[in-house]
C-alpha cells in the first residue's frame, strides 16, 4: 500500500463538466461537478459519487483536483455533488444527515445511473460527512449503489461522533457546530446560479439557519434523534460491500472495528496512523497509495474485475511504535499487520488488576478493600490533544502531550517495568467499583505508557457520564456514597509498548 505520487497530466483524456444540474422530484436541483473519460458516451463507465456540504467549487477543490482526474483517467466518472442548501444547490441545509438528504442522494444515484455515459453501477466514497451518508444511503438500498468506501465515519451518531462520548458532551459539539453554521451561511457562486438569483438564495439560506449546537444539546440522551442515521441500529440493512477506513489520530477508528465485525456483507477495514484525512495525504504518515486501493475495490465491485479484494485480510492495521509525546508528528514508526479475520482469534485478552495504587496481572486479595479518593481539578485533561486530529502540522497542536501534568490530578496505577515488549490491539475496557458524593459525575480513564526517561505517552482513553453507566437512553443519577460497578470503554488502538516501559491507568 505504498504511496505513489500522482504526476501524470490527465486533462487530455478526460471531460471536466464544471456544472451539471441533477433534478429532484420536488423541483429542486442539486449542483454537481462531473469528471469522466472523454469516450464515456461510447463506452459507459461506473460512477463514483462523493456527496458533501463542503462546496465543490472551493471547499474541497484542491482534493477534488487529485481524486476526480485520477479516477476519470482510470475509467470512472467521478461526481462531486453539493448537498441541498450548500454550494450551488437549491434548498436549505436543515441539519446533519436528515432523511431529505438521504432521499435526495437516492434520487441522484438513480439519475446518474440512467445517464448514457454511465454503466448503471454507482459507488459512494466520502470522508467524515461523506463517509456517514455513504453508509446511511447504503442502508436504504438504492438498486444502482453497488459498493461503498467510508472513511472516518461512525455507526453510532450519539456516542461515536463529535457530540457525545460515553454520555459526556464534547467540546467538538460546539466547535463543529459553529463551523457547520458557517457552511450553511455561505452564498452560491453567481457564475453558477446567475447574477439575479444568487442574492435571494443567500438570504434564504441565512434566514433558514438553525443554531445547531443548541439543537444537539437538547438531545442529551440517545433518543430517536441520534438513532436516525446510526447504522448500528440494524447492520443487516446494508447489503452492498463496504471498505471502512480511519486512522489512530482520527476520532473514528472504533467504527471500523464495529463495521467489520457486524456487517453481513463483504467488508474490509484499513486503519493507519493518520488523522482526519484521505490516506494518500495522511498525516501523521506514512501515507499510502490509497487511490490505488480504491481502484482495486471499485474495479472488483463495479466492473466485475477479479482484483482479489475479497481475499484481502479483514483488517489491515498500522501497529505503531512507542514515541515520546509531541503536539504533532510528520510520521509514526511502525509496521502494517494483516489480520485475516475480525474479531481475531490470534489476539488474546489480558487482564490487569488494581492492587492498591499498583497495576498487576495478578490480583492481590489483601488490597481488595482499599479505597482511594480523587477530586480532579477542572483543568485535568487539557494535555489530551484534540478529540479528532486533522493533520494540521505545526499550525495547531493536536496530539496528546506528555500526560504527567494531567496525571497530577488523577489517581494513577502503575505496572512494573515490562520484561518484554507487548502489542496492544483493539478496544480496552476498564471496570471500576466507584462511588460519588454527588448524583451527577463524570469519569475519564487513560491508558498510558511510562517511558524510562519519565515521559508519559497516552495510548488510549475513554470517558463516561456516570448517570449513563447502564443506559444512554435512560440515564439514572447516582445515589450519593453508594458503590457501583461501571465499565469505561477505551478507544481502539494498535501500539507496541517496549520492554522496560511501564503501563499506567490514570483515573
Amino acid at each position: 500500500m505504498s504511496a505513489e505520487p500522482i504526476t501524470q497530466n490527465y486533462k487530455s483524456s478526460v471531460d471536466d463538466r464544471e456544472l451539471v444540474w441533477v433534478p429532484l422530484s420536488d423541483g429542486r436541483k442539486l449542483a454537481a461537478r462531473i469528471v469522466l473519460p472523454k469516450n464515456a458516451s461510447e463506452d459507459p463507465v461506473p460512477v463514483i459519487l462523493e456527496y458533501l456540504p463542503y462546496r465543490r467549487r472551493d471547499g474541497t477543490r484542491a482534493r477534488d483536483e487529485i481524486n476526480m482526474y485520477w479516477f476519470a483517467a482510470n475509467g470512472y466518472a467521478f461526481v462531486r455533488l453539493d448537498i441541498s442548501g450548500t454550494g450551488d444547490s437549491d434548498g436549505l441545509v436543515e441539519d446533519e444527515y436528515v432523511k431529505r438528504e438521504q432521499d435526495d442522494g437516492i434520487e441522484a444515484i438513480t439519475w446518474l445511473a440512467s445517464q448514457g455515459w454511465c454503466s448503471g453501477s454507482v459507488g459512494m466514497i466520502g470522508i467524515s460527512w461523506g463517509g456517514f451518508n455513504g453508509l446511511q444511503i447504503a442502508a436504504r438500498r438504492p438498486p444502482a449503489l453497488k459498493a461503498v468506501i467510508s472513511l472516518c465515519s461512525t455507526v453510532d451518531r450519539y456516542n461515536e461522533d463529535v457530540h457525545f462520548m460515553g454520555g459526556c458532551l464534547l467540546n467538538d459539539n460546539m466547535d463543529w457546530g459553529s463551523a457547520f453554521f458557517t457552511f450553511g451561511a455561505l452564498p452560491p457562486d453567481p457564475k453558477m446560479v446567475g447574477d439575479k438569483k444568487w442574492k435571494q438564495m443567500w438570504k434564504t439560506r441565512i434566514d433558514g439557519l438553525d443554531l445547531y449546537p443548541a439543537l444537539w444539546v437538547e438531545h442529551q440522551r440517545r433518543d430517536a434523534f441520534w438513532k436516525h442515521g446510526s447504522v448500528q441500529e440494524d447492520y443487516d440493512l446494508i447489503q452492498c460491500p463496504v471498505l471502512a477506513v480511519s486512522g489512530w489520530a482520527d476520532g473514528y477508528p472504533t467504527a471500523v472495528f464495529k463495521l467489520i465485525e457486524n456487517l453481513n456483507t463483504p467488508s474490509k477495514g484499513i486503519i493507519g496512523p493518520w488523522g482526519h484525512k484521505y490516506p494518500n495525504q495522511g498525516v501523521p504518515g506514512p501515507a499510502i497509495g490509497f487511490l490505488q486501493e480504491c481502484k482495486r475495490w471499485w474495479d472488483h465491485w463495479l466492473k466485475d474485475i477479479d482484483t482479489g479484494v475479497d481475499k484481502d485480510p479483514d483488517m489491515r492495521l498500522f501497529l505503531q511504535d512507542s514515541k515520546r509525546p509531541a503536539p504533532h508528528f510528520d510520521a509514526r514508526e511502525g509496521r502494517w499487520l494483516g489480520v485475516p479475520s475480525w474479531p481475531s482469534k490470534s489476539i488474546k485478552e489480558d487482564t490487569y488488576f488494581f492492587n492498591g495504587n499498583r497495576l498487576s496481572s495478578i490480583q492481590d486479595e489483601t488490597t481488595i478493600n482499599i479505597q482511594l479518593t480523587v477530586s480532579s481539578p477542572q483543568t485535568t485533561g487539557i494535555y489530551g490533544g484534540e478529540w479528532c486530529a486533522y493533520g494540521l502540522g505545526k499550525v495547531a497542536p493536536e496530539l496528546p502531550l506528555d500526560q504527567r501534568e494531567d496525571d497530577s490530578g488523577s489517581l494513577i496505577f502503575d505496572g512494573d517495568p515490562l520484561l518484554k515488549a507487548i502489542s496492544i490491539v483493539g478496544e480496552g475496557r476498564v471496570r471500576l467499583n466507584i462511588s460519588s458524593d454527588v448524583p451527577q459525575a463524570l469519569i475519564a480513564v487513560r491508558l498510558n505508557n511510562i517511558h524510562p526517561n519519565g515521559a508519559v505517552e497516552r495510548i488510549s482513553y475513554g470517558v463516561l457520564n456516570l448517570s449513563h453507566r447502564e443506559s444512554d437512553e435512560n440515564p439514572d443519577p447516582l445515589t450519593p456514597n453508594k458503590f457501583y460497578e461501571v465499565t469505561v470503554r477505551l478507544k481502539g488502538v494498535a501500539q507496541v509498548v517496549p520492554k522496560g516501559h511501564q503501563l499506567r491507568i490514570s483515573v
